[in-house]
């Protein structure tokens, strides 16, 4: 007994010929790849450096000092 393939063999190869002609960058060809990519690590880092200045204005003006 033989399974039947998950994709039929034409959309397979129309998929390959289509990310083989891409110019893109490997890990940016999928269709959410470039959230996961470019987007959360951006966000991550803006908000990181958000809260490094917050802190460091808290602190050299005394908000939030425990008496």
């Amino acid at each position: 007994m033989t399974e039947a393939p998950f994709v039929p063999r034409e959309k397979l190869f129309k998929q390959q010929q289509y990310f083989q002609s891409l110019t893109k960058h490997t890990f940016l060809k999928g269709r959410y790849d470039v959230i996961t990519s470019v987007a959360i690590p951006l966000a991550l880092a803006g908000t990181s450096l958000f809260m490094i200045g917050r802190g460091v204005y808290n602190m050299s003006h005394g908000i939030g000092k425990k008496e």
